[in-house]
């Protein structure tokens, strides 16, 4: 009896080896087949990700010279009147004059449905020197606001970064959001300095060295005359030795 369930434990064992064998070919037949078809998918990948990133730049060039300016009174009645009412504030209020020919188009964002409050103005500019000039002096405007013209996507990053910012500049750094990326420049303490005390030896030591060459120097000037005088006192009485 013991014999046939042995040769019965056998068996399964045998059965059970071929299925797990059988199985890993299966498996190794499938991944070989699967194995162009990963590679296809992870090359789509990359080539998405790229088309992405092309699209996300051509946007952001697209948007680079636009500007949305809120809280401007929505009183005009085309889109001449909308562009001589921001001429006029930009004169007034920034000093930096408003060409027609410096714009490529200016119009009201959204649709006026209560009409209370007034729609953003999209301005989309020719050069991005005059977008630069109105942006360094936005802080001068009195009742308007301007910012710059983000796509959903960056306005979702940059709002997800305020806290942060908020933090850093509560530690005391110099912290801004520069397009989608947070920039943060840590405060640097100022070392103080300690002032050079002034010896006084050194000069002490200077004064009698000076003394000492100016008495070296004149003694050397008196010696010289006096050896000009024994000579030429020896030049006058060699004649007259010779007469006597």
């Amino acid at each position: 009896m013991e014999e046939q369930f042995q040769l019965l434990f056998d068996k399964m064992n045998e059965m059970q080896n071929q299925t797990v064998e059988l199985t890993n070919k299966i498996m190794d037949k499938i991944d070989e087949k699967l194995k162009p078809v990963l590679e296809e998918n992870k090359n789509l990948k990359l080539k998405i990700e790229n088309l992405e990133k092309k699209v996300e730049y051509l946007e952001r060039e697209k948007k680079s010279n636009n500007i949305i300016i809120y809280g401007l009174r929505e009183e005009e009645k085309s889109t001449l009147d909308l562009f001589q009412s921001v001429k006029k504030c930009f004169f007034d209020e920034l000093q930096i004059t408003l060409e027609e020919f410096e714009i490529n188009k200016i119009h009201r964002i959204g649709n006026n449905i209560n009409g209370e409050r007034p729609r953003p103005t999209l301005i989309s500019l020719v050069s991005g020197w005059k977008k630069s000039d109105i942006m360094k002096n936005k802080k001068k405007l009195k009742e308007l606001y301007i910012t710059e013209d983000f796509s959903k996507e960056t306005l979702e990053k940059r709002k997800a970064l305020q806290p942060k910012l908020i933090e850093e500049r509560k530690k005391g750094n110099f912290a801004y959001i520069k397009y989608d990326k947070l920039v943060v420049k840590e405060k640097t303490v100022a070392k103080d300095r300690r002032k050079r005390e002034i010896s006084t030896s050194p000069q002490t030591d200077l004064h009698p060295k000076k003394l000492q060459t100016f008495h070296s120097s004149k003694n050397s000037r008196t010696n010289a005359f006096d050896l000009m005088r024994v000579r030429s006192n020896s030049l006058s009485t060699s004649p007259l030795t010779k007469k006597q």
